[in-house]
C-alpha cells in the first residue's frame, strides 16, 4: 500500500470517528447548529471515500489508453467533494428555516458540547497532518480534503461557542443563526474547492513561484546552450509537466546537447519531484532572443 493510499484510509477512519462524536452531540442536544456541524462531517466522510477511490485509481501505471497516467482522476474527486459541500449547505439552510420558525432549547448541552469539542480537536490535528502529507505526496485529493477539514474546524468552533451561549443566555434564535452562518461558510469552501479543481482539469500552469524557479534552474544548468524559450507548464495530480525549446550552437554535437538536457532535467526533477520534462533542441538560427538567457 502506497503512503498516499494509507493516508487516505486513515482520513476515512478519522472522519467516521468524528462523525460518530458529532452525531451523538446532535442527538443529545437536538441543536440545529450541531445538526449542521454533523451534516458537514457526513459530507466529509463521503468525500474521504471518493478521495480514497481516486488515490487508488491514480496510482495505476500508464497504459495504452492513458499514456500520461491516471493522476488527473484526483481532480474529479475534488470536484465531487465541492459538489457535496454545496448540497450539504442547501440541506442545512432548509433545516435553519424550520428551526427559525420553531426554536427549541438544546437538551444536555454540556455533554453534547464536550463531544463536539473532542471531535473538533481530532479534526484540527488530522487536517494539519493531512495538508502536510498531501503536499509532500503531491496529491490534490488529500490537499482538498485537508482544506475542507480545516474549514470544518473553524465552523465547529463557532458552533460550540454559539450553542454554549444559547444554553447560557436562553437566546434561542442564536441556534438557527449559527447554523445559517455555518451553511454560508460551507458554501464558500465548496465554491473555492470547485474553482481550484476545475483549474486542474483545465491544465492550469504551475504557480508563479515554481515557474520562476524553473527559469532560474534552466538558466544556471544550461551552460553551453544559448537560450530557452516557449516555456510551458501544467500539473496533472501529483505529476508536473514542463516543456520548452533549448537553443544550442549549430555545430554542437548531439551527444553534447543531450548532456545539457540531462543536466537540466535532473535539476528540475530535484526541484519539482515527480515531473515529466520535454526539451526540444534547436540550432542557434531558431533563437528568439527572449525567454531564458543562459548564464
Amino acid at each position: 500500500m502506497s503512503p498516499t493510499e494509507r493516508t487516505a484510509w486513515t482520513s476515512l477512519g478519522t472522519g467516521l470517528t468524528v462523525l460518530a462524536l458529532k452525531g451523538a452531540a446532535w442527538w443529545l442536544t437536538g441543536s440545529t447548529a450541531l445538526f449542521a456541524d454533523m451534516l458537514e462531517t457526513v459530507v466529509n466522510v463521503a468525500a474521504a471515500c471518493a478521495a480514497l477511490a481516486a488515490v487508488r485509481y491514480s496510482a495505476m501505471p500508464a497504459d495504452e489508453n492513458h499514456p500520461y497516467g491516471h493522476t488527473k482522476i484526483e481532480y474529479f474527486s475534488a470536484v465531487l467533494e465541492g459538489t457535496l459541500i454545496l448540497v450539504a449547505a442547501s440541506m442545512i439552510l432548509q433545516e435553519v428555516w424550520q428551526a427559525w420558525a420553531n426554536p427549541r432549547v438544546p437538551d444536555q448541552p454540556v455533554v453534547g458540547l464536550a463531544l463536539s469539542a473532542v471531535a473538533t480537536v481530532i479534526n484540527a490535528a488530522w487536517a494539519t497532518v493531512l495538508r502536510r502529507r498531501g503536499k509532500r505526496l503531491g496529491s490534490p485529493a488529500l490537499v482538498a480534503d485537508s482544506h475542507y477539514l480545516m474549514s470544518d474546524v473553524v465552523t465547529s468552533a463557532g458552533v460550540i461557542i454559539g450553542v454554549g451561549l444559547v444554553a447560557a443566555t436562553g437566546l434561542l434564535w442564536l441556534d438557527p443563526l449559527l447554523a445559517g452562518v455555518t451553511a454560508v461558510m460551507i458554501l464558500f469552501s465548496g465554491w473555492r474547492l470547485l474553482r481550484e479543481s476545475v483549474g486542474g482539469l483545465m491544465d492550469e500552469g504551475l504557480g508563479g513561484e515554481e515557474v520562476a524557479a524553473i527559469r532560474t534552474l534552466v538558466s544556471t544548468n544550461a551552460e553551453g546552450a544559448i537560450e530557452a524559450h516557449d516555456l510551458r507548464t501544467r500539473r496533472a495530480g501529483r505529476i508536473s509537466f514542463v516543456e520548452f525549446h533549448l537553443v544550442v550552437p549549430g555545430a554542437m554535437p548531439v551527444a553534447e546537447a543531450h548532456e545539457i538536457c540531462d543536466r537540466i532535467e535532473a535539476a528540475l526533477k530535484d526541484r519539482l519531484g515527480n515531473a515529466v520534462i520535454s526539451i526540444h533542441v534547436e540550432p542557434e538560427g531558431k533563437a528568439k532572443h527572449s525567454g531564458v538567457v543562459v548564464l
